[in-house]
């Protein structure tokens, strides 16, 4: 809910098959109620909401992946370009199950499940 529905247009015209939650769920879901489905239906999260990573690592699920945007302007005009390269780049990460971050600078990936530093030495 927190990216313009206008992402969806953007993604599909590189191929990739987008819903915005409204289009599918209740506004007010919980987060939670967000993963489960794009779990259950086979959908990659795409946020610009830090919830959804910290969720996966406190759960330490095996999906669904997700894709954080983390950059001042998220709107697609701007954006696009770098989030279909990183898309592509990451595909066999996001469909194994990862979390993968793209900020200004650069992208990053963390295969699912999410699992704490060792506190050993």
């Amino acid at each position: 809910m927190n990216l313009a529905p206008a992402w969806c247009e953007a993604l599909s015209r590189d191929g990739w098959d987008s819903l915005h939650w409204s289009t599918v769920g209740d506004p007010r879901a919980t987060d939670r109620t967000i993963v489960e489905w794009a779990r259950t239906n086979g959908y990659v999260v795409f946020t610009h909401d830090l919830d959804f990573g910290t969720l996966l690592a406190l759960t330490q699920d095996l999906g669904p992946s997700v894709v954080q945007l983390r950059a001042q302007d998220v709107m697609p005009g701007s954006r696009r370009n770098p989030v279909v390269r990183v898309l592509h780049q990451f595909e066999a990460a996001l469909e194994a199950g990862a979390l993968v971050v793209i900020d200004e600078a650069r992208a990053r990936v963390r295969m699912l499940p999410l699992r704490r530093p060792s506190s050993d030495g």
